[in-house]
């Protein structure tokens, strides 16, 4: 953690701290076995679930931390700092929560808040589908209304945490157009839910990502969330959340390519120096340092505007351009820095540079951010200077 760091309160500078040594502690000696063999690392979730961290942004009275989502979210680039796919995984998990957290039924929340933020239980979230990419309104998967039951059929691309997950979020179509979308709770258990074996990706690869097929899945009305036809509005609005996530874990991965930069360029010498005392290599991790500063302060700026519950969707959108751009670039010069050996898997800089690429792709890909961005520009009609209200 940043010694400059500003912490709202004693408390959060505490909780930020004591995830530093965890990460440090715990999920740093499992990382590179569990990347290189493809492990998904369920008993970290456990770990982290027990110790409060899968639940921090949510109602203290259902389990959750009560923490705000500044504070939340540099604890998930703390987490991120040492193990990008759980910070992915913790992210996603949050996300998973947020419909049932924000849009459930004071019923609906009694019975599946506790379980779903008491740290046993791990979420996912299934909007993508493999002919819709970024249009989630071209959604295919249907659920049919019979009786007191939706029967669901179809498929679900891109769905991490796939085949590991105890509950499903799911996105379906009950009607036709945008406003025909519904969003269900769906345990994984439930007979007719699949999950297909984890894509082989070129990052991220202890995070498993699936497709979900769903065939004649029976989901009570009980577990619909919010009314019919509510689902892509759930989706959008929690969309602007996970970005927020994603902005944090991408801020991570880059300090942690940073630091390792930085530590190898204070003790390889060339020509009678250390390399960082040469003034090309300096200016170098000068940007790259500047790089992350300016990713952080891009998230906790959104994340507060969240907490005053200002609109945020556009610095969200910022916030994740920003941040995963400059995760790409941070780890690709890192590597640059070592030189030949940032190229071998003796280092874990190739493995940061390969798991910031998905980050520009994900919860929505830089492109779709920029169109984000450029709508809400167009439709502001106080301008873009910033107001007294925060606009």
């Amino acid at each position: 953690m940043p010694a400059d760091r500003v912490m709202p309160t004693a408390e959060a500078a505490d909780l930020i701290a004591l995830t530093r040594q965890l990460a440090h502690r715990e999920l740093a000696p499992q990382v590179n076995r569990h990347e290189a063999d493809e492990i998904f690392p369920r008993d970290t979730f456990r770990l982290l679930g027990r110790a409060g961290l899968l639940s921090l942004p949510y109602p203290g009275e259902y389990g959750g931390g009560d923490q705000p989502y500044e504070v939340y979210l540099q604890v998930l680039e703390e987490i991120a700092t040492v193990w990008a796919s759980v910070g992915v995984g913790v992210s996603v998990h949050a996300l998973s929560c947020f419909g049932p957290a924000e849009f459930g039924s004071p019923e609906q929340r009694e019975r599946w808040l506790p379980g779903l933020l008491g740290g046993e239980q791990l979420g996912a979230y299934c909007l993508s589908e493999p002919h819709a990419g970024s249009d989630p309104a071209a959604m295919r998967t249907r659920a049919v209304l019979k009786n007191d039951e939706y029967v669901l059929n179809g498929v679900k691309a891109w769905t991490t945490h796939g085949g590991q997950a105890d509950f499903y979020k799911v996105m379906a179509r009950t009607g036709d157009g945008r406003d025909g979308i519904s969003c269900f709770l769906v345990p994984a258990q439930t007979p007719g839910l699949a999950a297909d074996p984890p894509e082989r990706k070129m990052g991220l690869t202890a995070s498993h990502t699936t497709a979900i097929r769903l065939t004649d899945v029976r989901v009570a009305v009980e577990n619909r969330i919010g009314p019919e036809g509510e689902g892509l509005k759930i989706a959008l609005k929690g969309l602007d959340s996970g970005r927020l996530g994603i902005a944090a874990v991408a801020t991570g991965l880059a300090q942690a390519a940073l630091d390792a930069a930085v530590a190898y360029a204070r003790e390889r010498e060339s020509f009678g120096r250390a390399i960082i005392d040469h003034q090309g290599l300096s200016f170098l991790l000068a940007d790259m340092a500047a790089a992350v500063e300016v990713s952080r302060a891009a998230y906790l700026s959104a994340a507060r505007r969240r907490d005053l519950g200002l609109p945020f969707t556009r610095q969200a959108s910022i916030a994740k351009l920003v941040a995963t751009d400059n995760a790409m670039r941070v780890t690709t010069d890192a590597v640059q820095v070592l030189g030949g050996v940032g190229y071998t898997r003796d280092f874990p800089l190739e493995r940061y540079m390969r798991e910031a690429k998905v980050m520009q792709i994900f919860e929505g890909t830089n492109q779709i951010q920029r169109m984000v961005i450029g709508r809400s520009l167009a439709k502001d009609t106080k301008g873009i200077i910033r107001t007294a209200e925060g606009s």
